[in-house]
Formats: C-alpha cells, structure tokens, sequence
C-alpha cells in the first residue's frame, strides 16, 4: 500500500508511510542516513474500513520550513522541517461520513490545496485551501451541486457554451443525488504561474449504480482549472457523462507549449481510464483531439470534438 515518494530538501530527506502516516526525516550528511525525527499523527481508526483502494499516502509538501501532509482520517497537518513539531492541524475530512484523504496535496504561493477520497461512499468532493502560515480554510470548492458550492467564474467555460456553464452541477443529477455525487478529487495536481491556474481531475460520480442517477452527473469525472488564490473555476471539461464504468478521471495532467495546427499553444495532456487521451488548450478548455491510447476500448466510438462528448455504443450500457 505504499504510493509517493521521498522528498529532498537539502541535506534532509523525508519519507512517509502509508497509514499511519509515520514521517521520518534523514540526516543525509552522516553514515547510515539517521533519523532525525519522527512523527506519527494521532488519527480516527475509524477510517480504515471506509478508504478505498488501500491505505496509500502520495506523499509530503515542503514550503517556508515547514513539512505539509494530509492524513488518512482527513487531517491536514504543518510540521517544522527542523525539529518535526506541530505547526498546525486541522481537520478537512471526516471518516464518520466516508470522507479520507490519500493525497499529496499541492503548494501553491502562501496555500497548501488538498482534495478529498471517497467517492464509493457517498460523498460530495470538493478541494480546499489552507493558508501555509495559520492553517486557516482560505477557500472551497465542491465538485458538484449549486454554482456557488462550486465556485463557477462569471466567464466559466465562456470559451466553451456547449460543454455546460451554469446549473450544471444540480439539473444534470435527479433530485437531489448531487448530495452524494462522488467527484472525489485525490490526485495529481498541476499549477502553470503564468495563467495562475492549477488544474485537476474529478473522480467517479455516487452511486456506483447508474441506474439511480440517470443524466451527465456534472462535474464528475471532469478536468478543472481553477484560480489557486479564489478557488474560482475558469473552465470544466467532462470526458466521461454519466459514467457507468467508474473510469474515475483522476490521472495526471501535463502541462506542454505544443504546436497545434501551426499555432504555438499552452496544451494540456491527460490520460483517461476510459481509454482516450485528451489535448486541451489549457488557458480556456478547449478540446484539441482526443485520441484512443487503448485499443480495446469499445465504450465508445470517438470523441466528437465539435461537442466534446463521446459517441458511445449504447449496447454497452446494457
């Protein structure tokens, strides 16, 4: 169950464990590498029954002398890079409510941004960002329900009309199953400073059961891009509506300047589990191609990129 890696700040490595969450920093200068403190967060067991997929870590953040980390039990947690003492902690998740955090996290500027896990328990994701100095909740950021739970711009997706603008994230689920909408948000961030905008991926829409929750499920397995210092959203892009196959869309996100049709342009690149990688404009969402990297993926046919949306081979829902 071990995931991420060690972190190197100068004659100091970190490393992390997965649950429960041991941080060990290593004297590189000496023999043996020794420890020079340890720390293990005191944490609610209640949420190893409730994480899913393994009781993984990705990782730690350094930034103004201080060690950033999250918790299984959804703490997120400032440590002094010197002597491993509590800056800070405050509570992000709740176990109680199905609610953990695997992630790494992300420093942007005076922020540490965290997201959360569980999407096979009845959540509702959002991200979140605290401030590095006091641990204070500086802003958040669902990924489904009313506009301002998530935090749309006034020109979101203004580039994009037909991916979905504003309602989206309450009329495309029936009733009110947005309240448990999923979108889990606990992986692999990345920021570009010159458009100061961080994107990420939503997880699965709840329940697994699409039966229940007929309709696009915005924004579930979405890409967002959103302003690290507001939280506001500047544009979303839905690879897989409705998912019936719990693709997730989690995966990493590269950040390229590509050449797209003889114009220089700020691209990002993502491959999905639902088979297709995606090229996007990242200063605005749109799609550029979008591409089958898997073979035998048969869900559906293409990516029709006049509309985004995928056309899918009906049997397969059946």
């Amino acid at each position: 169950g071990h995931e991420g890696q060690p972190l190197v700040v100068g004659s100091t490595m970190y490393v992390h464990s997965a649950y429960p969450n041991h941080v060990y920093a290593l004297d590189l200068t000496k023999e043996g590498w020794p420890i020079k403190w340890k720390y293990t967060p005191v944490q609610d067991d209640r949420a190893v029954p409730v994480a899913c997929c393994d009781l993984v870590h990705r990782g730690v953040n350094f930034a103004q002398g201080r060690i950033f980390m999250t918790t299984l039990d959804g703490q997120v947690i400032a440590l002094d890079a010197e002597t491993g003492k509590e800056a800070w902690k405050v509570r992000n998740a709740d176990p109680t409510k199905g609610e953990t955090q695997t992630m790494a996290g992300l420093v942007v500027k005076d922020k540490f941004i965290v997201g959360v896990s569980g999407g096979e328990f009845g959540i509702r994701g959002w991200v979140a960002a605290y401030d590095l100095a006091s641990g204070k909740q500086v802003w958040k950021a669902y990924s489904m329900g009313p506009d301002e739970d998530i935090k749309l711009a006034q020109d979101f997706n203004s580039a994009n009309p037909h991916y979905g603008r504003f309602g989206e994230g309450t009329k495309t689920w029936p009733g009110e199953r947005w309240r448990n909408g999923g979108g889990s948000t606990w992986g692999w961030y990345a920021y570009d400073p010159e458009l100061n905008l961080f994107y990420y991926s939503t997880g699965n829409p709840g329940t697994w059961n699409p039966s229940v929750r007929q309709g696009d499920n915005k924004w579930s397995v979405s890409i967002f891009a959103r302003d690290p210092d507001t939280g506001m959203a500047k544009w979303a892009y839905q690879m897989t509506p409705w998912d019936a196959w719990d693709y997730d869309g989690i995966n990493e996100h590269v950040l390229i300047d590509a050449t797209v049709g003889g114009k220089a342009t700020k691209a990002l690149v993502h491959f999905d589990r639902n088979g297709f990688a995606y090229l996007l404009d990242r200063t605005n969402g749109t799609l550029l191609s979008a591409e089958k990297f898997v073979p035998a993926t048969n869900w559906a046919e293409r990516i029709d990129l006049k509309t985004g949306r995928p056309v899918e081979d009906p049997a397969k829902r059946t």
